[in-house]
């Protein structure tokens, strides 16, 4: 599977979401160097504040030597701010040791103000934005986008 495979499961993904009116739903997967999923996760999977991403890192041992070769394919931009959590999935993802992200939809900013992309390119993160996608990271979040 080539990043537009993967970042379409992500999108998938995110239909698994429990609704929600005050957050995103979204899907991440996070593939090894060699193209093989890890691990994969959606926003609310087993509890009501855990991100996509987060869910989805959760799922792998810290410091698992594929970390730093593996892709986080996320439909929306890692967060950069939360409440709920110590650590934003940004945090998360650079501690990780993750050197790639590839996102479909930049975070609008209808809850909070999303630097994700910034940071993790500050961190040395590489970022690669496929819009084209975004549409389909949109779809499950429709109802939070017509306020």
């Amino acid at each position: 599977m080539n990043d537009h495979d993967w970042l379409r499961l992500a999108c998938d993904l995110a239909r698994c979401c429990p609704p929600s009116e005050t957050a995103f739903s979204v899907g991440a997967v996070v593939v090894d160097a060699d193209g093989r999923e890890i691990s994969r996760g959606h926003s609310r999977e087993g509890d009501p504040h855990v991100h996509a991403e987060e869910s989805a890192l959760g799922k792998i041992s810290p410091g698992d030597p594929r970390l730093p070769g593996a892709t986080v394919y996320s439909s929306l931009e890692p967060c950069s701010r939360r409440s709920s959590r110590p650590r934003t999935c940004t945090r998360l993802i650079i501690d990780s040791g993750v050197r790639r992200v590839v996102l479909a939809w930049r975070e609008p900013p209808v809850f909070v103000d999303c630097h994700g992309a910034e940071e993790l390119a500050a961190a040395g993160v590489t970022v690669v934005e496929l819009p084209e996608l975004a549409g389909l990271a949109r779809e499950p979040n429709a109802h939070l986008l017509a306020r």
